[in-house]
């Protein structure tokens, strides 16, 4: 219910946010920014200026959830946006790694078969 996990899909915004924008604003961004449905189940990950907060949000079947961090020292890493969307997709090994403090400019992944799982 609360978690975030491999079988979503996780958009990045390029742009850096106010991380005093809430569920409302950060909404009203998706809506007014981007192609996709903020209300589809994916996640939508937004960072601030300096990129040490990150806020994640997420709709879970009936209201939004709003997940937050901040990091005390060093910055999250931003990958390149997708020009047709304005956001970046990443993959769940790609999100998890940006939490983690792993570098993705030295993180090779191997060739494996993957499959694209569709949200009803």
């Amino acid at each position: 219910m609360f978690g975030l996990d491999s079988n979503m899909r996780y958009y990045m915004c390029q742009h850096p946010v106010n991380m005093r924008k809430g569920i409302d604003s950060l909404f009203n961004i998706i809506q007014s920014e981007s192609p996709l449905s903020p209300m589809d189940g994916s996640a939508f990950v937004f960072f601030s200026k300096n990129r040490q907060s990150v806020k994640v949000l997420r709709w879970d079947t009936d209201g939004f959830l709003l997940y937050q961090k901040r990091l005390e020292r060093g910055s999250f890493e931003m990958p390149r946006k997708n020009a047709d969307t304005g956001y970046y997709e990443l993959s769940w090994e790609a999100f998890s790694f940006i939490m983690s403090g792993v570098s993705l400019e030295s993180v090779r992944f191997r060739k494996r078969y993957r499959t694209r799982f569709l949200s009803l």
